[in-house]
């Protein structure tokens, strides 16, 4: 992490454009401090960089500023695991950027990890265990989802296996005729700007935030065994960095080399963080990404599932 304050400009648009990428590319994560930013310089800094945005339609984010993608984060107090934003989905966002509206007076750090490091840190069992091989997230769907995605609510057999071309998606039939959606991705992955492997996915907050040990599977439709999740999260745990937020702070995070999460919040009222969640417009794009797409040609939100659905997850 890189620490970036006010020397001759006070306003952080003023902030030299070119140098700002520079250090992203070389830092992963820098923390602006003491530019007093506020919701309307958030945006236009985020913009700055990012030709498109994605909203993240996890339930329970304030809209700020809904218009332009800006939610607060979660609003509950519980505290986070490490995770890339969005790595539950195939449309990871290049970077999370974060701006503190409002301090908390205790606890709601937030948490930073080098996947790079981490790798490195890994028992040697685990990373070879992990080396080469792929998660799969294996999901249910609903109507919208398959007609937005594939053009209609019923597709049949056919149209399953050849999806269009833009769509993020594997689809499979199960045996009692629901349709699941599936994507994958390597288990250690190449980040933006560098050539190690790094470690960055979902597993760690489905296992310790939300109790699943099926979400995501190793390539072979097996859960990834427990003491290797074990070893994950202490290896992350401890090189985890803490930052205890001021108001007007803004930070940039590589979000395909780094990992974040959050120390229990002691009053949530207090503590309101913004959120974008963009594309960057000097991006070398993830190749197992869809050619051109959606969410690198235009700001994208995923369609919503269905209330009844929210409530069962």
């Amino acid at each position: 992490m890189v620490l970036v304050e006010p020397t001759s400009e006070r306003d952080i648009m003023a902030l030299d454009h070119d140098e700002v990428i520079a250090r992203y590319k070389q830092h992963g994560v820098i923390l602006f401090r003491g530019f007093d930013a506020d919701l309307n310089q958030f945006y236009a800094f985020a913009k700055r960089f990012c030709k498109t945005g994605v909203v993240n339609e996890s339930p329970g984010r304030t809209p700020l500023d809904p218009v332009n993608g800006i939610y607060a984060v979660d609003g509950g107090t519980s505290a986070f695991s490490l995770h890339p934003e969005l790595s539950r989905e195939p449309w990871k966002p290049d970077v999370a950027m974060f701006g503190c509206l409002s301090a908390p007076g205790q606890g709601g750090l937030t948490t930073v990890c080098d996947g790079v490091a981490l790798v490195k840190a890994l028992p040697d069992e685990v990373r070879r265990g992990l080396e080469g091989r792929r998660l799969v997230y294996l999901k249910g769907t609903w109507p919208s989802q398959l007609e937005y995605w594939l053009g209609t609510a019923t597709p049949d057999d056919n149209l399953l296996r050849n999806p269009p071309a833009g769509c993020p998606y594997q689809f499979m039939r199960l045996n009692d005729g629901r349709v699941a959606r599936l994507f994958t991705r390597p288990a250690l992955h190449k980040p933006m700007f560098c050539d190690e492997p790094a470690f960055g996915n979902f597993l760690l907050f489905a296992r310790f935030n939300n109790g699943r040990t099926d979400f995501p599977l190793l390539d072979d439709y097996r859960p990834v065994p427990e003491d290797w999740l074990q070893a994950i999260k202490a290896a992350g745990d401890a090189l985890s960095s803490a930052v205890r937020w001021r108001k007007g702070d803004l930070m940039m995070v590589d979000n395909t080399r780094f990992m974040h999460g959050r120390t229990a919040i002691v009053d949530a009222e207090e503590r309101q963080i913004a959120t974008y969640f963009g594309y960057l417009d000097f991006a070398i794009p993830d190749p197992e990404e869809p050619v051109d797409a959606i969410w690198r040609r235009e700001d994208f939100e995923p369609p919503r599932p269905p209330e009844e659905l929210v409530r069962r997850r």
